[in-house]
């Protein structure tokens, strides 16, 4: 059989950060997966026309990603989402892997980056190591959130956190970050590093966490006397956690050939 094996994410337009986050998950995936030939689509329709205009490059939506891959003639579909949870995002690119089922011999999903509770112990512990245990600041990471049930992924997530330096809020959902502050605030501590906690350092890493504006994560910070540093890495940099999204896809062609 011909393999193809789709890597879907919700893109960037931060060029950069994209190939040395979603490229270089592509080319660990790549690396594994020596006999398939791996496709990228991205799930903002925003993200795909922005980049488009200003850079004159066309990417697919899972919809076209997967049309392209059937009229190339592979047989045997892969799909591996850099989702960090099973929301929303992923289950709509389910429904578009569902619908297209009976176009392959086989079909294989791999799950989101936090799936069962192995994966929130290596991200804990991922987490771990982003500081070194003399750093006397506090590391705050910026999550997405979500408005479905997954939302609780960042709470869990923070909770698991208790009792160390870190501290874990999100842009859109619960912890949010007035509450972290307070936290921070009755801890008694003056120094944070921002960084994002999601698979690029986008949009949100530079507007909402660290923009100018007056509701920017580092402005409220600073209003509240706590000197703030900050990392722009996006969690797809780090080899730990391309190795759990290739871990994620071997897992489900495991489970498909048992």
């Amino acid at each position: 059989m011909t393999k193809a094996i789709l890597v879907v994410s919700f893109g960037t337009t931060y060029p950069e950060s994209r190939e040395k986050t979603i490229g270089a998950v592509e080319k660990r995936i790549a690396d594994n997966f020596k006999d398939a030939k791996v496709f990228r689509a991205f799930t903002s329709k925003i993200v795909i026309s922005r980049i488009s205009k200003n850079e004159g490059i066309q990417i697919d939506n899972p919809e076209a990603a997967v049309k392209r891959i059937i009229d190339l003639g592979f047989d045997e579909l892969m799909v591996q989402p850099l989702h960090l949870l099973s929301g929303i995002e992923y289950k709509s690119l389910q429904e578009v892997i569902d619908q297209n089922r009976p176009n392959f011999k086989n079909v294989i999903v791999g799950k989101p980056l936090l799936s069962d509770f192995s994966d929130y112990e290596s991200v804990i512990n991922f987490i771990h190591g982003l500081q070194a245990k003399d750093d006397p600041k506090s590391l705050v990471l910026m999550g997405h959130g979500t408005s479905d049930s997954q939302f609780s992924a960042y709470a869990c997530l923070d909770h698991m956190l208790l009792n160390t330096k870190t501290f874990m809020a999100a842009v859109e959902s619960y912890p949010d970050i007035d509450g972290v502050i307070q936290r921070i605030i009755d801890q008694n501590i003056s120094d944070v590093v921002l960084q994002p906690f999601m698979i690029v350092a986008g949009n949100h890493a530079h507007e909402d966490m660290i923009g100018e504006s007056p509701d920017s994560w580092q402005s409220k910070f600073k209003a509240n006397g706590i000197n703030v540093d900050f990392n722009l890495t996006g969690l797809g940099e780090y080899p730990e956690i391309q190795q759990m999204f290739v871990n994620h896809l071997v897992n489900a062609m495991e489970e498909n050939n048992g």
